[in-house]
């Protein structure tokens, strides 16, 4: 796929995630003024902002695997049928007409795909998956049911990702051949809270499990080990066998602009380099590099992540101008001049700064869309369209975060064939492709 331009795949994937009976397309089309019956899988965390989001809908149902941390949801839509686990709400909710799903990492792409195999909507916060693997997976399994799809990252349905863009391939600022990334942010210390166990060390306490969690379905498809409050309900992100780091939390958003912006598709090396880290929890900090082969007529390009990090400030670029924001952003370096944005792709500049107050962006070329991520997603389901970062995109985004992971593991260049889904170089790396799953689940 390397040698095909991403926009003409996603154009030939987009006729193939819509290729439903002529019967359903008229019946999506006259329920455009119909509400969606919909159900979210998560409430407790930032389901609930989702949840707001989709709220002008029918919330017909909501799943949670703790009846206290999904309280205030479950109060806020006492008509919804409330359940704990997402199989039994599939089997018995059979109306349903989308799901937002917006579990800790490791459930994301089991869930997702029992959904969609159900016919029913997906939309799914980032990162899309856990693996590798199972972003391909779900990419596929989205184009072979047909259902429409979205990734929970916002920035892509603003006005900045467009006007990165548009600039872009406007020339503006030249040759892009380089770009940096990254989040100043980390997650240290680990678990966000003290306990008796050394600090990034899976903790040796075994405290009860709380009577309203159910502590096997909160584990999902992951290895079994004993609850504890570092875990649930809001730190799993540190923990390997659970969240995908700061890459998948900040860097699907970060890389989504550069990802839409300069049509990258699948890297053909990937080189890691972190702090030292015990295989339990995320490092501190790390630095990922990226190399993108040609795309057509756009020359390699070499991504860089910059994970609890800065990226170093180029000389032309007075200390004065704002690189990013304090959390993090992205700079593209171009043979011109360059581009900064914040993390979501929000408030796009040029730099050097001076350079904004003579500037006239090329007239928009993209479609804007006026209205929320979610809002977006409905929209495609009520046309019987698709949304902006359906998994056709978001699976190969997806992919390139959970690479990053793996470089970071093996701490050095690893070569990667995305048509046979393994390093070439590094065959011990592969094991990280895919998981295998804990007895019971699959995909």
């Amino acid at each position: 796929m390397n040698s095909i331009k991403r926009r003409d795949f996603l154009t030939n994937a987009a006729i193939a995630g819509v290729a439903i009976s002529g019967v359903q397309q008229a019946a999506r089309a006259q329920k455009a003024n119909d509400k969606l019956n919909i159900a979210v899988i998560g409430v407790g965390g930032m389901g609930a902002s989702n949840l707001r989001a989709v709220a002008g809908e029918n919330i017909a149902a909501l799943c949670d695997v703790d009846d206290d941390y999904a309280g205030k949801a479950f109060a806020a839509f006492p008509d919804a049928k409330k359940y704990k686990d997402y199989r039994e709400m599939l089997a018995k909710e059979t109306a349903l007409d989308a799901v937002v799903i917006a579990t800790p990492d490791h459930t994301h792409a089991v869930i997702a795909a029992a959904c969609m195999r159900a016919k029913k909507h997906v939309y799914c916060q980032k990162p899309l998956t856990h693996e590798v693997y199972e972003a391909r997976r779900l990419a596929e399994i989205a184009k072979e049911t047909g259902v429409v799809t979205q990734m929970g990252i916002q920035g892509h349905s603003g006005e900045g990702i467009r006007q990165i863009r548009e600039w872009i391939q406007a020339g503006v600022i030249g040759e892009v051949r380089d770009v940096d990334a990254w989040c100043s942010l980390t997650y240290y210390p680990w678990g966000h809270e003290s306990w008796s166990s050394p600090v990034g060390v899976r903790p040796t306490e075994t405290p009860p499990v709380p009577g309203t969690l159910d502590w096997d379905l909160w584990i999902g498809p992951a290895p079994m080990r004993s609850y504890h409050r570092c875990y649930h309900p809001r730190t799993w992100r540190s923990f390997l066998d659970f969240g995908s780091g700061m890459m998948g939390d900040r860097g699907a958003h970060t890389f989504d602009p550069i990802f839409f912006a300069l049509d990258l598709g699948h890297p053909i090396a990937i080189d890691g380099n972190c702090t030292d880290w015990n295989g339990e929890v995320h490092p501190i900090a790390c630095l990922v590099r990226y190399e993108f082969p040609a795309r057509g007529a756009m020359p390699p390009v070499t991504l860089t992540w910059y994970d609890g990090l800065r990226p170093p400030r180029p000389s032309s670029v007075p200390k004065e101008d704002t690189m990013g924001n304090p959390e993090g952003g992205m700079l593209f370096k171009g043979t011109e001049g360059f581009i900064t944005a914040d993390v979501y792709g929000e408030n796009p500049r040029l730099l050097p700064a001076s350079r904004m107050k003579s500037f006239t962006p090329p007239a928009p070329s993209i479609p804007r869309l006026n209205c929320t991520h979610e809002q977006d997603w409905i929209n495609a389901i009520k046309s019987g369209g698709k949304a902006g970062a359906d998994f056709a995109y978001s699976g190969p985004l997806t992919e390139v975060c959970q690479l990053g992971n793996i470089a970071k593991r093996m701490n050095t260049r690893i070569e990667w064939d995305s048509v046979k889904m393994e390093f070439p170089n590094m065959p011990d790396a592969n094991q990280y492709v895919k998981r295998e799953y804990r007895e019971g689940w699959t995909l």
